[in-house]
């Protein structure tokens, strides 16, 4: 069984190298240590590890959590920052673990393995699409996650539209997400979730679904085309 593999995300040299000791000591294979979002993606694309662990304050004008908000990894933050404000922000971007520096080994071990566990049991859903109930009016319905074209955010509300369909639903796009990834979902803009399995074409920044134009923000335009299987 190959070792799991862990991106190292920190600025401070010394630091880092504590923590690939620790990781490599207890049979993980860090495949690289990285101090901004730019050299993360890079890395990401080229080892696509398992899992990142992310400090806040890194080097570059985005910090751990603008780069956790675009990651399709799992990933913890290991950090020295636990103001109200920084916990805010980061509990946003759904990390599965917050780790506060001074960290001891087994603190850092332990939430990177309750990562990966819930990392395998989503895994374990891509293949099976899942039957998911929407209110509609008064009506509750079936929609197969594998029917869903992409959804929309709207205030504290979604529109998840199927081929046919317009659904309105009362959860936040984050929330959402967080049951469609497992399910070949892919977040394209702040404000829209696309199943990747319904793409059609990309053309001036949009992408187009089963009839659909969706736009691709900016800041999550190069880490998707970088994603696509390319002929």
């Amino acid at each position: 069984m190959s070792k799991p593999s862990v991106l190292v995300v920190e600025d401070e040299p010394l630091i880092a190298d504590d923590i690939a000791s620790i990781l490599e000591k207890n049979g993980y294979d860090v495949v690289d240590i990285v101090d901004e979002v730019v050299d993360a993606f890079a890395s990401i694309k080229k080892y696509n590890p398992d899992i990142a662990l992310l400090d806040i304050n890194i080097e570059g004008d985005e910090d751990g959590i603008d780069l956790a908000e675009r990651l399709n990894v799992p990933f913890v933050f290991l950090t020295s920052y636990y103001d109200q404000n920084t916990l805010d922000r980061a509990k946003k971007t759904n990390p599965s673990g917050y780790i506060v520096k001074p960290f001891n080994e087994k603190d850092l071990i332990a939430n990177v393995e309750i990562a990966l566990s819930r990392t395998r049991k989503n895994k374990a859903k891509v293949d099976s699409p899942e039957k998911l109930f929407l209110r509609n009016g008064q009506e509750i319905v079936s929609v197969m996650s594998s029917d869903i074209v992409y959804v929309e955010a709207f205030d504290n509300y979604a529109n998840v539209f199927t081929a046919t369909e317009k659904f309105i639903i009362s959860h936040t796009l984050k929330s959402i997400e967080e049951k469609l990834l497992p399910f070949g979902f892919i977040r394209v803009h702040r404000s829209y979730l696309i199943n990747f399995a319904h793409v059609d074409s990309l053309s001036e920044g949009y992408v187009f679904l089963k009839g659909h134009k969706v736009q691709i923000g900016k800041s999550y335009r190069k880490e998707f085309i970088d994603g696509l299987s390319m002929l």
